[in-house]
């Protein structure tokens, strides 16, 4: 087995480094307080090719492994979890269901300016009613023979990337006749409403909105993938989904272990730095440890996914575990910080605002339970 990252992958991890360093954790701070998508921020990423890295060069990407991008997430979230949910999503959300289930005319069209960074898609599946349980989907796609065009109806919560200034379109998952499909509805199509941003408790500076469809009609060139399989196409996403937030939860989790061990070097009470004491050093000894776990069942489902494996069961229990350390490493931090950690403008608070969402985003902690459950041939419905 091969624990260490290729020269490729390392130095891409240093070049997303340093952009994080010097162009996002300065600011972060503000962006957190305002609830400011940072645009110019997103863009210089994309110039950068990291919302490519996993597509091929034909339509601008890196044509690099499912790993790499692990890793981009992986930094990005050390610092702000905002910008690296905007990676996540757009990539994977995004452009992956066109890349995989889209024509080829469906695939040009898109996914050049998204690979560049220069446009975002969205991914329409949760909605008010039907968010773990999918198949509870409510919107509803009508095919008029008449005109050849679907019209959809119905509405979408809590869906990311939904509505920046460059927002382009939204994959949209609707019951039809004989299941479910998949639609992509273009920016300002008639019909198509985005709500209000919500206010969320973390994640502040990643756009966040519902979205509204009154009788919003879509011809035959918007129908992404096979008719009545847009459930299972979705489904299958949700799988690589779940590595990118564990791997997100890595990153947020070795970012509470750095400002925690600094911290405790740097503090004076008892005539000495905190960290001398046994309850601290213990804590941040356990932190590691688990830091070290998650990443190290994060990258084992990247590796299977890249080598052709079935990883359903390992980015289950990737994202289980990686998110559960990462809330874990958030509440140890803040206990770490005393005081201090109760304090707006800490990194740490930030961290922990924005860890809860992990246990829950992309299939909660409950639903990989019941996959992880079903690959053990246990008969859980």
């Amino acid at each position: 087995m091969e624990f260490e990252f290729s020269e490729q992958q390392i130095e891409f991890k240093n070049l997303i480094h340093a952009f994080a360093k010097a162009r996002i954790a300065p600011f972060a701070p503000l962006w957190d307080e305002t609830e400011q998508f940072p645009l110019e921020t997103v863009l210089e990423l994309g110039e950068m090719g990291a919302f490519g890295i996993i597509f091929p060069e034909s339509y601008g990407g890196l044509n690099l492994d499912f790993t790499t991008l692990c890793i981009a997430i992986e930094e990005l979230a050390r610092f702000d979890s905002s910008i690296a949910i905007t990676l996540s999503a757009a990539v994977g959300l995004g452009a992956t269901p066109i890349y995989l289930f889209g024509t080829d005319e469906q695939k040009q069209k898109y996914l050049p300016d998204m690979c560049a960074g220069r446009s975002l898609g969205a991914f329409g599946l949760t909605e008010p009613d039907a968010g773990s349980d999918a198949s509870a989907l409510k919107t509803s796609a009508t095919f008029d023979p008449s005109s050849n065009t679907w019209s959809l109806n119905g509405s979408k919560a809590f869906i990311t990337n939904s509505g920046t200034s460059i927002t382009t379109v939204t994959t949209v998952a609707a019951r039809v006749k004989d299941g479910f499909s998949a639609f992509l509805v273009p920016r300002g199509t008639p019909g198509l409403t985005v709500g209000q941003a919500y206010r969320k408790m973390g994640w502040h500076a990643s756009d966040t909105h519902p979205l509204y469809l009154d009788d919003v009609k879509i011809g035959p060139e918007g129908v992404l993938g096979e008719m009545g399989h847009g459930l299972s196409h979705f489904l299958s996403v949700l799988d690589n989904g779940r590595i990118a937030i564990a791997a997100l939860a890595v990153g947020l989790a070795q970012g509470c272990l750095d400002e925690a061990t600094s911290y405790a070097k740097s503090r004076i009470a008892f005539g000495g730095p905190i960290g001398r004491n046994q309850a601290i050093a213990f804590a941040l000894s356990d932190m590691a440890a688990n830091v070290e776990a998650a990443r190290l069942l994060t990258y084992k489902a990247a590796w299977k996914k890249d080598n052709g494996q079935n990883y359903t069961q390992a980015a289950a229990i990737a994202k289980l575990m990686a998110t559960q350390y990462a809330v874990d490493a958030t509440r140890t931090a803040t206990q770490i910080f005393g005081g201090m950690g109760f304090i707006e403008g800490t990194t740490v608070v930030r961290h922990y605002r924005d860890a809860k969402i992990l246990e829950i985003g992309e299939g909660s902690s409950e639903i990989q339970r019941i996959v992880i459950a079903r690959s053990l041939g246990l008969p859980v419905p």
